[in-house]
Order: structure tokens, then sequence, then C-alpha cells
């Protein structure tokens, strides 16, 4: 395949998994070995088509801050191929026996198929909670869709709440709709609420305030798809790195490459 034909392929996936994502998106960018001149307006575009997918700025920042950009890409991948989030999150829900998670959340319900035998309670955002249920009862883990109006509930039955974050910044997480509810009914239930970051969620102040800009309308949050939530109502993020404490402020995983932010001509 062309490298740009295979761009415009990646540009268009969506719902793809983040991991897979990255890889197929590291593999069309070294296709521009030959033409590097073409790297930052692909980086552009690719932010463009997935903004709310941080491990994607985070490759893109990567490839463009480094000396070789395309050996970085090979090394990039490899990265993100051995992330080990899920072995963190999988120890430390070990002792939960139900867990609260909000729709279709990858690394939580990686590390529930891989525990087993933890019930999963499942809080509906925007029709997401039936594929999440259904996915995990085909590997016979009970699981159970909750509506948003009963979220309460759930986290008054649940042991802990585990939320996925597609975005960090320095003190707030992009999150999927209604986890920011969630977040809060935890808080104030005083259960553990914990955010899994994967590698390259992480963003630098200058990419989370333009990732954030890009997701979440302040004016008009009801019309968005997603939600910001500051770490204050959270209890620890469970990253590649092991667990650290939510009230730390997250260090970016990749330089302020503002450069792919310029908004594409086409």
């Amino acid at each position: 395949m062309h490298p740009i034909e295979h761009l415009r392929y990646v540009a268009r996936a969506t719902g793809a998994d983040p991991v897979a994502l990255v890889s197929e998106t590291a593999q069309a960018l070294f296709g521009l070995h030959m033409e590097p001149a073409g790297l930052v307006l692909a980086a552009r575009r690719i932010v463009e088509r997935h903004p709310t997918c941080a491990p994607l700025w985070w490759l893109c920042a990567q490839a463009l801050s480094a000396l070789d950009p395309f050996e970085r890409l090979y090394e990039l991948e490899s990265e993100i191929d051995k992330d080990a989030t899920t072995d963190h999150l999988l120890a430390h829900i070990s002792e939960a026996q139900t867990v609260c998670i909000v729709g279709w959340s990858p690394t939580a319900l990686e590390a529930l198929v891989q525990r087993g035998d933890c019930k999963a309670l499942v809080i509906d955002s925007f029709g997401s909670a039936d594929s999440a249920v259904n996915a995990l009862e085909r590997v016979e883990v009970e699981a159970e869709t909750v509506s948003i109006e009963h979220a309460a509930r759930a986290v008054e039955m649940c042991d802990m709440v585990v939320l996925d974050a597609l975005g960090c910044g320095p003190d707030e997480f992009l999150m999927t709709s209604g986890s920011h509810g969630v977040a809060a009914l935890a808080y104030v239930a005083q259960k553990p609420a914990v955010v899994t970051a994967r590698r390259g969620t992480r963003l630098p102040a200058e990419l989370w305030e333009s990732m954030k800009s890009r997701n979440f309308d302040a004016q008009r949050p009801w019309r968005t798809e997603t939600d910001v939530v500051p770490r204050e109502l959270l209890r620890a993020v469970v990253g590649p790195l092991g667990i650290v404490d939510a009230s730390l402020s997250v260090v970016a995983e990749c330089a302020p490459t503002t450069e792919m932010l310029v908004r594409s001509a086409m």
C-alpha cells in the first residue's frame, strides 16, 4: 500500500483499539521515510482525525521531536506494545468482588477478563455498555448494564470504580462521558476510584489544552461525548510503571511539539 493511502486508511479508522491504532499509524508514518517533509503535515491530519486518542498525539509528538523520527517510530511501536498498565490494574483489583466501570473501557475490560471471577457493573455511556457486557459475558465474566440514572446505586454496591483515561493533562483527565459524574459519586460514597492511563496518554500542557478544546465544549458540555475529570476526585492513577497517588501532577511523556497543532488546509 502506498504510504499516503495507508495514512488515509488510518485517518478514517474509528473505534479502533488505541494500541492497534498506534501500531498501524507508526507503520504508515514510516512509509514516508523517502519524503520526510510530509511528516509534519501527516501528524497534523492524524491528530485532527483522532482528537480523543492521546497515544496518537504522543506518537506524532515523539516522532517530530526526535533526531531520527523513523527510527524512533519503531521504538515507540515497541513501547506501546509492551505497556504493563493492565498488569498493574489486575494486581490492584485482585481483592475486589464488584468493579464499576463506564461504557466501553478497554483497559478495565482487559483486566476484568484476565481476572475472570470479578463482577462488573457497566454504567452506560451513549449506548456502549451493552457491547462491554456482551464482551465480558462471552468469556463467562459476570456483568450487568446499569443506566446512568442508577449510577449512584451501582457505585454504592461496588468495591471499586475503574475509569479509563483517553488523555491526561497535568491535573485533569479526558474520559468517556458520564465518568465525571461517576467519579463524583465515588468520591462522596468514599469508594476508591482509580484511573488507568496507558502509555502515551500523558500530554504536556500545550497539547493537553488543544486536546481538551477539541473535545469538550465548555459552554455546552452536554453536547459532547467526553468528560474532563479533575484529579481531586480520584484515588490513584494506574500506568505502565505502576500505581501513583492521584494527588500528584501527571508528568508528560512527550515534548510540546505545537507545530502539529496547526490546522490542516485540507
